[in-house]
């Protein structure tokens, strides 16, 4: 395994020829040591692939006109290299954790009003035993024309009995869908997953590295052209809400793989299912972070920003992103959820660092 040395000269020219934007006043690390190299004593778990570690920039890049607040500034960060799974994590890989461990997801236990009441506002009158019951959230596609996309509510239903075994509520089933994203998917039963295939989920720093493929200043995994996006990713094509022409070939998810990789050989790392990430959701983190040196390893915030509704940074968009809504095909773009919330666009994918599998 290789530790590439970035020293204070060497790294100040480096970051000089690729930023010409770089404060002058931000400190340097005198020395960081990068693991870059595979490990030739660990063999790659199957169905992952290694990203090499390296220097990035993480946010918004210079040219993204579509890119929110939150995603800037962008900040220098050193990334240490690991393995990361070539797809998302499908039903079939999903349907063995459950097989050996008798695991129960959040969308199919038993809803508990006391705990509910604590999340909403003071008063909110207890919804009525039918609506009570074990679910999660269906996109359903409005029945008459909207033009105002601020109300989510008018395309997002609860459906009792959704869940990653009935992924369109009751009387679904995910029998011929082996090969697609688990979805419906809560951040505890993503975390749960990972202990038992002895895997993390990995940081938004790390996805985002991952995602970029190697390109510097691309905008999406395979470079600036938005014009070949239905070619590149499972995507909202056309009037959304109201009307997807299904240019890309799918109208909601695709089977993992359907669409070309990036130049790690990872597949769906923009569209198909959003991926939950380990960090925080915080919307002004990157401001805080833009004043420090380098960011070594990054792991987010210390806690939400939003200490009354945790949330974490979900990242690679879904199947219904269009530009005039969400444009979160775009690498730098972030999302955020609530860690008991789950919905039909949302999966997960895992990382193993050679510290975890020498373990």
């Amino acid at each position: 395994m290789k530790r590439l040395i970035f020293l204070f000269g060497s790294c100040i020219l480096f970051l000089n020829c690729k930023n010409a934007d770089k404060k002058e006043d931000n400190p340097m690390p005198e020395q960081v040591y990068i693991i870059q190299e595979k490990p030739s004593d660990i063999e790659t778990p199957e169905g992952m692939v290694w990203i090499p570690g390296g220097i990035f920039q993480q946010g918004a890049v210079a040219n993204d006109k579509m890119a929110m607040p939150h995603e800037k500034p962008a900040n220098w960060v050193f990334v240490d290299g690991f393995y990361m799974d070539i797809t998302e994590v499908t039903n079939e890989d999903y349907e063995k954790f459950i097989a050996a461990t008798g695991y129960v997801t959040v969308a199919e236990r038993t809803l508990d009003w006391e705990e509910i009441k604590k999340q909403v506002p003071p008063g909110t009158p207890k919804p009525h035993d039918s609506i009570l019951q074990p679910g999660s959230l269906l996109f359903n596609k409005p029945k008459r024309k909207i033009d105002n996309l601020h109300d989510y509510s008018q395309w997002w239903v609860w459906k009792v009995g959704a869940n990653w075994r009935q992924p369109e509520g009751p009387g679904s089933s995910i029998e011929g869908k082996e090969n697609y994203p688990v979805v419906h998917i809560a951040f505890e039963d993503a975390t749960a997953y990972c202990e038992w295939a002895g895997r993390r989920l990995p940081t938004e720093a790390e996805w985002e590295f991952a995602a970029k493929g190697g390109l510097e200043d691309a905008k999406y995994f395979w470079g600036n052209d938005d014009s070949i996006l239905p070619e590149m990713a499972n995507t909202w094509n056309g009037d959304f809400p109201n009307e997807n022409s299904k240019a890309d070939g799918f109208e909601r998810s695709a089977p993992v793989s359907s669409f070309p990789p990036n130049n790690y050989g990872l597949f769906d790392m923009a569209g198909n299912v959003w991926e939950f990430t380990s960090d925080w959701y915080s919307e002004n983190y990157y401001m805080i972070d833009s004043g420090r040196e380098i960011l070594n390893n990054p792991v987010g915030p210390d806690q939400p920003g939003n200490a009354s509704i945790p949330a974490k940074v979900i990242k690679g968009v879904s199947f219904l992103c269009h530009a005039s809504y969400c444009a979160s095909y775009r690498v730098s773009a972030r999302m955020f959820n609530t860690l008991d919330s789950s919905q039909e666009h949302l999966g997960f994918r895992t990382v193993a660092t050679p510290k975890i599998l020498r373990k």
